[in-house]
């Protein structure tokens, strides 16, 4: 009998704009997965906060990194559509704040 391969919940993060959620969503199972996709895009100051999730206290959370993203060469043996330097995202967790309102 073969193994179940378990799937991991794909959760969406909204990003937000100092004290306001923006158009924008990134997905991922966990909150620095969604903040390499937004410094893939080239955002340097990345809050996240996670749709449709409460804290038992009534509060939200928000992830906050800062990203960036530099050029790297692709590796040998890349693709022939895949160009030779590449943007590779790079993000540091910073904090987590709790916010009583959105």
């Amino acid at each position: 009998m073969a193994k179940k391969k378990r799937s991991r919940t794909k959760k969406t993060y909204v990003l937000r704009n100092k004290s306001k959620d923006t158009e924008k969503v990134f997905t991922g199972s966990a909150p620095r997965q969604a903040a390499l996709k937004a410094a893939t895009r080239n955002i340097t100051d990345i809050r996240l906060r996670q749709r449709g999730r409460r804290n038992a206290d009534k509060t939200y959370s928000v992830h906050v990194f800062k990203g960036s993203r530099k050029k790297v060469k692709s590796p040998a043996n890349r693709p022939s559509w895949l160009p030779a330097m590449v943007w590779k995202p790079v993000v540091k967790k910073v904090r987590v704040e709790r916010l009583n309102k959105l």
